[in-house]
């Protein structure tokens, strides 16, 4: 992509924010008084870090024209005991209402999984939302004949033997999974838990840093939902079919070419916990 960024020498007052924050180090400023310079501009990773920090908007970056820059309001923040509470209140609440989640929720709980950083700035991560029920109906579905595929090959003598020798942790799950396809089977949800909305963050199969890259959005879109009053949960049995699965029967249903990395499964609560609770005492290794 063809830009041009440049310092603006006239109002620039020297301050070295934008040298200090660029992780490409295209700024260079010989001494505290001299003019910054832009040099291997072919670098920048178009983080904007530069164009934000500047106090007084003298970078002129063409990715980041004045529509696309906006002032903090640092007294609008909420507090660190806002966040901290947001954080201890958060629960994986699977027990959802029959209304649906608001559209400007959604857009706002993906917006914020957009917002999130990802590895080089490369911002490769890809969403798709189902809110249509007879889809999500399918992808339980197909989980749970995922699910019914392992069970029967790790129930081969000859392949459960070695399976419990090399990896004796999927061996012993096998027994868990019957009954999670038991339970589905005879009609109660417990892959969705039905969910009106399912978010899924993919990338291309050969991005990187994809599964860190989607695990951060999904934080950033998990709290979000959480300050909205959606519940939600991490759509771990989903992705565990879908990295099982050779055929890519979900991807192939959603029409997704990518690596799905995480899963945002979201409702209206049927009501709220009141409490929070301590978790185990935190282990911290100092050095």
């Amino acid at each position: 992509m063809s830009f041009t960024l440049a310092i603006d020498d006239t109002t620039c007052i020297k301050c070295g924010k934008c040298i200090r924050v660029c992780p490409a180090n295209i700024f260079v400023q010989p001494r505290s008084t001299s003019e910054v310079i832009v040099r291997n501009k072919e670098n920048c990773i178009q983080c904007g870090h530069c164009v934000a920090v500047c106090p007084t908007d003298s970078v002129k970056h063409s990715v980041f024209p004045p529509e696309k820059v906006h002032p903090v309001d640092r007294t609008q923040l909420p507090t660190p005991e806002q966040i901290l509470l947001l954080i201890r209140s958060r629960r994986s609440n699977r027990a959802f209402s029959k209304k649906p989640v608001p559209q400007e929720y959604l857009d706002q709980i993906l917006e914020a999984a957009y917002r999130a950083p990802t590895a080089s700035n490369e911002q490769e991560l890809e969403f798709t939302l189902v809110t249509d029920q007879e889809i999500l109906q399918q992808i339980i579905q197909i989980t749970v004949d995922i699910f019914e595929e392992k069970i029967r090959l790790i129930n081969n003598p000859l392949i459960g033997s070695l399976v419990k020798w090399i990896a004796p942790s999927q061996y012993h799950m096998v027994t868990r999974l019957n009954k999670l396809v038991q339970t589905v089977r005879k009609g109660k949800d417990l892959i969705l838990r039905e969910a009106t909305s399912l978010l899924f963050i993919h990338t291309a199969p050969e991005h990187y840093y994809g599964l860190i890259d989607a695990n951060l959005a999904y934080q950033n879109g998990s709290l979000m939902a959480e300050s909205l009053g959606v519940s939600q949960f991490y759509t771990g049995f989903i992705c565990r079919a879908i990295n099982e699965d050779k055929k890519n029967r979900i991807n192939k249903l959603l029409g997704i070419e990518g690596k799905i990395h995480a899963g945002l499964a979201m409702g209206m609560p049927s009501f709220k916990y009141p409490n929070y609770i301590d978790k185990k005492e935190i282990i911290v290794q100092k050095r």
